[in-house]
């Protein structure tokens, strides 16, 4: 007897056995079950999916004489022929050898002849994508309108190459590649009914060879069981498929994280040695980097991606101290290295440049760690000294500063006496409001850095009756920011470092001198705040933040010398 190799033995006869493809097979099945099937179809997708069969089964479900039934029995005579290809009504046709205007020419003269002895003529056409446009041109009337007994059903892998006049006539189904586990599962069904032993890892093998292809999987199942028999191992199927390859995967990936270039080199001089082509290899690195960043990010969900059980846990302790912006930029690496590689005249050698690169890669922090870092190393200068040092040096605290203050004021306030910024006031007057300023902005910058940065220009106006009058150049750049956002920070620090509530008021120094009346000579801040202005008009600073979404303007220093001179 004839021997029918696996992919032909075990096609789905009906649309439960077909895996997969649950979105086409519910679909179809209702149009069955509703009557409302209509008179062309296009199923495309990957190779070895389940499109041609699928078209099968349709068939015979709108053929069997028990139907149409989304269930055919496949025992009355149609479903036979159908199953057999013998059937005189379901044609199929391969696109590739019958492209030509003359054979869609005879079609359409065949259409128009009843079924022999079924329901419906089918005309099941194969990459229909190969047909030339003069074909295709010719099909469209007779598919747009066809007989009422007669149904239309391509298949293709390229339907990209299907003219779009074509596809407005057909109802399109997109087949998707069958996942590692729906193939493992076909066959393990396999082997049982085979009687054939082998271990589930050399299954997954297996599978991940037929790479979302239920057929290639089934007929890569055949060749292993060719090569070894009935009872298969591990080393059968990795001799068979040429899988040595793997065992150097996970020692080259260990070294490369390790920043271990010596033993890199040592490992591509075993895998060279013993026969691996480069160029295969290097695709098998590729893929295995990727797994690597795939577990790095979806952790226990990596599962729902295609990568065999067995590797998984392998990947995750690799991964688990590698950043991953570490392995994304090892990744790009090999990506951005492919095309060079592909192209070298010596793929051992350029193979081992890449790798060498990788190993030397510093490991990159991710920025969030980095901004953590930085903010602690804020709030450590912010504390001041350890412990064990604070005895040996003066302390300075927002107690201390505002008693400096009171003691240097004329009555029994806590702010200092009545104190304004003109020209009328009195020398001590000015010192007590420079006193405040400088040990205020002290004060400021030990709470808050960032904002004492922003306010360094601000002059202190007044401070009386709980409250303190700050007064702003006009057009100071962080003017809207401090009055919107930052004046309720700015006056909890104040409250903290006179110990009381303290409200602010802001003033802006108008006139030309760049005085709150308009009185007071432009000073040396006036100046600087023109130029802090100017700055953020630069074009390249602009472009900056127009690149940087998140980007803010923190501090503009201004070297005050350059203004002097």
């Amino acid at each position: 007897m004839e021997y029918l190799v696996l992919a032909r033995k075990f096609r789905p006869q009906t649309f439960e056995e077909v895996a997969g493809q649950e979105h086409v097979v519910k679909t179809l099945r209702n149009a069955i079950g509703q009557g409302r099937v209509a008179h062309a179809f296009l199923f495309s997708g990957p190779r070895g999916v389940g499109k041609t069969s699928v078209a099968r089964i349709l068939s015979k479900a709108l053929n069997c004489e028990k139907g149409p039934t989304a269930t055919p029995c496949n025992e009355c005579a149609n479903c036979k022929e159908i199953t057999n290809n013998s059937s005189l009504d379901v044609h199929e046709i391969d696109g590739a050898s019958n492209r030509g205007i003359d054979e869609i020419r005879e079609l359409r003269e065949n259409v128009k002849f009843a079924p022999a002895s079924s329901r419906y003529k089918i005309y099941i056409i194969d990459e229909v994508h190969m047909l030339t446009d003069p074909a295709f041109n010719a099909l469209l009337k007779t598919l747009e309108e066809p007989p009422a007994h007669v149904i239309f059903m391509f298949a293709t892998t390229e339907i990209h190459k299907i003219p779009a006049t074509i596809l407005s006539r057909c109802q399109c189904y997109d087949f998707r590649r069958i996942s590692l586990k729906e193939i493992i599962s076909n066959l393990e069904l396999v082997a049982s009914k085979e009687g054939i032993k082998i271990s589930p890892i050399a299954l997954s093998w297996i599978a991940e060879a037929g790479d979302g292809s239920m057929r290639d999987a089934q007929s890569i199942f055949d060749q292993v069981i060719s090569y070894a028999g009935l009872d298969i191992t591990d080393a059968d199927v990795e001799e068979c498929l040429g899988l040595a390859a793997r065992k150097y995967l996970f020692r080259l990936s260990e070294a490369v994280l390790n920043q271990n270039a010596g033993a890199c080199l040592m490992i591509l001089e075993e895998a060279y040695l013993a026969g691996l082509d480069m160029k295969f290899f290097y695709q098998m690195l590729l893929k295995h980097f990727r797994n690597l960043l795939l577990v790095k990010i979806a952790a226990d969900g990596s599962t729902s991606f295609d990568i065999a059980a067995e590797q998984i846990e392998k990947l995750k302790s690799q991964v688990q101290k590698i950043s991953r912006e570490t392995l994304q930029r090892y990744l790009e690496i090999l990506i951005a290295e492919e095309g060079n590689f592909r192209r070298s005249q010596e793929p051992r050698m350029k193979l081992e440049t890449i790798i060498v690169k990788m190993a030397y890669l510093e490991p990159i922090i991710p920025l969030g760690e980095i901004i953590s870092t930085i903010e602690n190393i804020e709030r450590r200068l912010q504390g001041g000294l350890p412990s064990n040092a604070i005895n040996s040096i003066p302390q300075v605290s927002a107690p201390t500063y505002a008693d400096e203050i009171i003691q240097n004021s004329d009555n029994n306030n806590d702010f200092p006496s009545d104190s304004k910024a003109d020209n009328n006031s009195s020398g001590n007057n000015e010192t007590e409001l420079k006193t405040v300023r400088d040990n205020l902005k002290k004060f400021i910058k030990k709470e808050n850095p960032i904002l004492a940065a922003k306010i360094d220009s601000v002059e202190i106006l007044s401070c009386e009756n709980d409250r303190l009058t700050m007064g702003f150049p006009s057009g100071f750049i962080f003017l809207d920011e401090i009055k919107n956002e930052q004046k309720p920070k700015l006056e909890e620090i104040a409250g903290k470092f006179f110990q009381k509530n303290v409200s602010i008021k802001i003033e802006i120094l108008n006139g030309e001198n760049g005085s709150a009346n308009g009185n007071k000579p432009r000073s040396q801040t006036s100046i600087v705040n023109d130029i802090k202005r100017e700055a953020m008009r630069q074009p390249l600073l602009q472009k900056v933040m127009d690149e940087l979404s998140d980007a803010k303007v923190v501090e503009i220093k201004v070297q005050t010398e350059k203004i002097n001179s």
